[in-house]
């Protein structure tokens, strides 16, 4: 049985010149590829989804509006009506995550979302613009979000290290919680297929246990888009807010 890791490589597409630059290997990969399979399935889906308007959806529009329905809401309970010019981009976030997930779920497809290295350049860049967002609004007020309104001087010096601390640990926790459940959901699943493939007749059962599995898997994938976007809407709603 090949290592469950294996599935994870990222490996030069073959075929495609090799590409560097200052000793960097930035050839095309086939994490870069099911990236780009991510936009543009996200990207499809939403033209076919609003080709034909009609006032009685058919199954591609009730998906479109469902899905974007989905987020608006959840920015609109989180951080207000002021979540609107964000709108756009955390319901593209929720999408290539969403995408890339789902994606990862086909056979000997892969599973951008279980690097680290992509989850967490998409969780800092969105830290980031959330910080600068933070700034622009309040100035150096943004600081008062380390040291709460009313809170005792004399516990100052321990809540504000501890404050600065979690806000910056922010895009660590977001990165690993996607990066840490869709890796551990794969190789749990291929270890299992593994051993029912090794059981030949003897695994029917077992099989049927990984079909449900399997099912589980996909909830999964959709689970951890959703809390990946709901944790960004209440980091962006603290840099709206404050406290």
């Amino acid at each position: 049985m090949a290592s469950p890791l294996k599935q994870f490589e990222i490996l030069p597409l073959e075929g495609l010149p090799a590409f560097s630059i200052g000793g960097y290997n930035l050839s095309y990969t086939n994490s870069a590829l099911f990236m780009t399979l991510a936009v543009a399935s996200s990207v499809l889906l939403l033209l076919l989804a609003t080709r034909k308007k009609a006032l009685v959806p058919g199954t591609l529009q009730t998906l479109g509006e469902g899905v974007f329905r989905f987020v608006d809401n959840m920015m609109t309970d989180i951080i207000g009506k002021e979540a609107r010019p964000f709108l756009p981009l955390i319901f593209s976030v929720f999408l290539f995550v969403l995408m890339g997930n789902m994606l990862g779920m086909l056979p000997y497809a892969f599973t951008f979302t279980s690097h680290i290295i992509v989850t967490f350049g998409l969780a800092a860049f969105l830290f980031v613009l959330i910080t600068i967002t933070g700034f622009v609004r309040h100035g150096l007020h943004f600081f008062s979000l380390f040291l709460p309104h009313g809170t005792p001087w004399f516990v100052a010096p321990i809540l504000v290290p501890i404050e600065v601390f979690s806000y910056f640990i922010r895009p660590i926790t977001l990165s690993v919680r996607l990066f840490a459940n869709m890796m551990a959901g794969h190789v749990l699943l291929k270890v299992v297929v593994g051993f029912v493939a090794m059981m030949g007749l003897g695994g029917v059962f077992p099989l049927l246990m990984t079909v449900a599995f399997i099912g589980f898997e996909f909830f999964v994938a959709f689970l951890q888009a959703f809390i990946f976007t709901l944790l960004t809407c209440v980091y962006l709603k603290d840099a709206i807010h404050l406290h």
